[in-house]
């Protein structure tokens, strides 16, 4: 699955969850975020959004 890290865009209403996941994904996760010169969270959120947009096709 081929994603595009979105670049940070003005902040929509947002709230805050919790996910437990294995230290490998983090480590995977921070290892995309450096090359990209982005947050942890943005590519987080940009996999998300593929993901989902990928079920509305």
């Amino acid at each position: 699955m081929k994603f595009t890290i979105k670049p940070t865009q003005n902040k929509d209403e947002a709230t805050y969850k919790t996910l437990y996941i294995k230290q490998s994904l983090v480590d995977a996760i921070d290892k995309i975020a450096k090359e990209n010169n982005t947050s942890w969270n943005n590519v987080v959120i940009s996999m998300i959004e593929s993901c989902l947009s990928e079920e509305d096709e």
